[in-house]
């Protein structure tokens, strides 16, 4: 019995964080969400008796640990840490492109609809925004780069993937990912 509610609760997760990254948080509806994950309207308030923005912050913080999983896939792709950013983009473009331009970065369409409004799910989005920066500085600071520079090297690699990956989703072209692998590839490269 203890696999079906986890099992449950799992698709409903899933299924929440597929629809709010394809559509939004006020564009997903509790019944989409439930007819989506194959579970009764009842099941998703059993295990998120917050409703809608508890349910919510669980997908951001799913498509949190998706996306982390492809940094890390890119970044130890390769010991030269801009060849990883290179190899992230990559990624990044291939997931993109397969998906038909529909799923972009998990969270920013939840985040910015949300922003100043939900304060569950924006502690949510901080704290992806901030793992992802994480792994980045990690990897940077392993290389040899200093911790500052690391961190704030980081920070410009998490900005400019998302920005990227908007305008290839709207373009409907790896281009705009490809491009900035590039470019953060010579940034990258002045520290080391």
């Amino acid at each position: 019995m203890k696999t079906t509610t986890t099992g449950t609760r799992e698709r409903i997760v899933r299924a929440t964080s597929r629809l709010l990254q394809r559509q939004g948080y006020e564009g997903t509806g509790i019944k989409q969400i439930s007819r989506e994950a194959e579970a009764t309207l009842g099941s998703v308030y059993h295990f998120f008796p917050g409703g809608k923005q508890e349910l919510a912050a669980e997908a951001i913080r799913h498509g949190d640990q998706e996306f982390a999983e492809l940094l890390r896939t890119g970044l130890d792709s390769a010991a030269d840490p801009a060849e990883a950013v290179i190899a992230c983009t990559r990624l990044l473009a291939d997931a993109l492109r397969d998906s038909g331009w529909q799923d972009g970065c998990p969270i920013t369409t939840t985040a910015l609809e949300t922003v100043g409004r939900a304060p569950v799910i924006e502690e949510a989005v901080v704290e992806a925004f901030a793992h992802w920066r994480a792994i980045v500085e990690e990897k940077l600071h392993t290389s040899g780069i200093g911790l500052t520079d690391a961190r704030e090297l980081a920070a410009t690699v998490i900005n400019t993937l998302e920005g990227a990956e908007l305008a290839a989703q709207v373009a409907r072209s790896e281009d705009p990912l490809h491009l900035t692998g590039r470019h953060l590839a010579r940034l990258i490269a002045t520290y080391r």
